[in-house]
């Protein structure tokens, strides 16, 4: 039996269909590859359609017609590492346009103060695209117009200071930098938050003078502490004195005050007693009908005839003018011894 083979004829309304079907699925591919865009978190891209702005696509997929819409391109800087290791900055084109915080580290530059000293200096500016569309088409290399942007406005302001205010005005230069590149830079739809300066080199002469400089200000600044403390001392020293004088001369006012009231009471005491011994004698001699007044003359001139009779002067006897009074008055005395116990006071 013989086996002749068959060939499927197709229809060639058939073929056609298929072809058109697999050129349907070709365009779907494409459409599938170049029509969704996944847009990561914190990222953006700008569509333009037919050469134009169309949109700014969010985060998450996105549909766009693929050859009509293509995104734009943009000029965004990389920190990349070497095979040794050390990160390089390198500019690259993407259609990308990242919407986090970025930090641009420039490199030296030398700038001139106010008081023509050459000096290298360096700077960190801190920025933030807000807007991707004017970031786009308002300038055409952002990350080389804020770099040149920033050191010709640090050339401004350190160029109206002098090397002194430049050292320690750092949050001056700091701030106004910041602020002029805000202003400057909100027109590319970007915002920078903060601008810090890295480093200020002056020349080695001036650097070896500054030094100098410290030191004799230390040195100065010994000495005028030494001295004060000197000065603080003596001070300190001639109050002590003072203060010890003053308690010492309160002393002595006090102790010659308390010896004054002392005395007095003593004499007042001794006084109060003699007159008491007084009336006591007058009232005797009044009992006895004596005279009071010649028997205290009488006391009195024993009393000083004992006194010039003591030491040197017991060789030589003072005899007083009225002999009769001193005898009248003895012997006033005499009447008063006989006239018993009674007419003398108890001492």
């Amino acid at each position: 039996m013989n086996l002749i083979p068959t060939l499927a004829i197709i229809d060639p309304a058939t073929g056609a269909t298929i072809a058109i079907l697999a050129v349907i699925a070709i365009l779907v591919i494409i459409f599938a590859l170049k029509g969704l865009m996944l847009v990561r978190q914190a990222e953006t891209m700008v569509i333009e359609r037919l050469g134009r702005y169309h949109r700014t696509l969010e985060s998450g997929l996105n549909i766009i017609w693929p050859i009509i819409d293509q995104p734009r391109s943009i000029h965004w800087r990389f920190v990349d590492a070497k095979p040794d290791g050390k990160p390089f900055v390198a500019n690259r084109i993407t259609n990308r346009i990242d919407l986090r915080e970025a930090v641009y580290d420039f490199a030296r530059q030398n700038v001139i103060t106010k008081d023509n000293v050459s000096i290298e200096i360096n700077a960190v500016i801190y920025f933030q695209v807000t807007d991707a569309r004017r970031a786009v088409y308002e300038i055409a290399n952002l990350p080389d117009a804020i770099e040149k942007l920033t050191q010709t406005t640090l050339r401004n302001i350190i160029g109206e200071l002098d090397l002194d205010e430049t050292l320690v005005s750092r949050d001056t230069i700091n701030k106004k930098l910041g602020v002029i590149l805000d202003d400057a830079t909100n027109k590319w739809g970007v915002k920078v938050n903060r601008v810090e300066l890295q480093d200020i080199q002056p020349p080695a002469d001036i650097q070896e003078a500054m030094e100098k400089q410290m030191r004799a200000e230390r040195d100065r600044r010994a000495v005028i502490l030494d001295a004060e403390g000197r000065k603080q001392a003596q001070i300190l020293d001639a109050e002590g004195v003072r203060q010890s004088q003053i308690n010492r001369a309160e002393g002595e006012k006090q102790a010659a005050v308390l010896r004054a009231q002392g005395e007095a009471e003593a004499l007042e005491r001794v006084a109060q007693a003699e007159a008491a011994a007084v009336r006591q004698v007058a009232d005797s001699l009044v009992s006895e009908q004596s005279d009071p007044a010649s028997y205290l003359i009488a006391m009195r001139y024993i009393e000083a005839l004992k006194s010039m009779t003591e030491g040197d002067q017991a060789r030589t006897v003072y005899m007083p003018y009225e002999a009769t009074g001193i005898l009248g008055s003895l012997g006033t005395v005499k009447d008063l011894f006989q006239g018993g116990n009674n007419a003398l006071p108890s001492s």
